[in-house]
């Protein structure tokens, strides 16, 4: 259950309301100056999944060793979180509001002529612009590897998650002409995704409770 709910995260990581009105501008950087070729977008897209993915897995191996950290407190500490997870998820349906996580920096980065390797660089720095962007659910998936006490368990967990934020983008990339309508429905429908996201975070909260 632990990988469908951090891969459902990753998923609703990429409709973030922050997000995904900026993806058109992350389609042009992929694209770059040759629009029609579509190889190059599709390995650009690929380059910049594996930057932030690079990023979310050392972030996974801080919470498992934190998880490590707390094991003869564990009982007690898997309340917490799980508490936490709810509050993440009312704030993502907006009937709590923590203002820390709804905020968002932008870090300005050359995007100019994009590669492969810059692409990598690109999505090391999208994890750190966008954290707060997409914290409700980074941070739920990180207090889940935490209470796992399990590096490797912790590990793939979080590239669970990666690969649900990542293949949006990829998928975006490939399909970009047909996929307008989809984004104009998830935009039009926004408030209801946003409901069904903050329901799947408090089932979480509660499965974490007593699992």
């Amino acid at each position: 259950m632990e990988y469908i709910f951090t891969f459902l995260e990753g998923i609703a990581s990429f409709i973030s309301p922050c997000l995904l009105p900026m993806l058109p501008i992350y389609l042009s950087y992929f694209m770059g100056k040759e629009e029609k070729n579509l190889k190059k977008a599709i390995k650009n897209a690929i380059g910049f999944v594996i930057g932030f993915t690079i990023v979310f897995l050392i972030l996974s191996i801080f919470a498992s060793q934190l998880g490590s950290f707390i094991s003869q407190s564990i009982s007690y500490i898997k309340i917490i979180f799980a508490i936490l997870i709810i509050l993440l998820g009312l704030n993502y349906m907006d009937v709590l509001k923590i203002k820390f996580l709804n905020k968002t920096k932008m870090i300005k980065t050359q995007t100019k002529d994009l590669n492969f390797f810059k692409a990598i660089l690109f999505g090391i720095l999208f994890s750190f612009s966008w954290t707060p962007c997409i914290g409700t659910f980074l941070s739920s998936a990180l207090l889940l590897i935490a209470k796992q006490q399990d590096l490797i368990k912790g590990i793939l967990l979080m590239l669970v998650y990666a690969i649900g934020l990542g293949i949006p983008f990829i998928i975006s990339v490939i399909l970009i002409e047909k996929l307008k309508e989809v984004f104009n429905f998830i935009k039009k429908h926004y408030r209801i995704i946003k409901i069904i996201s903050g329901i799947i975070l408090i089932i979480m909260g509660i499965y974490m409770m007593f699992f």
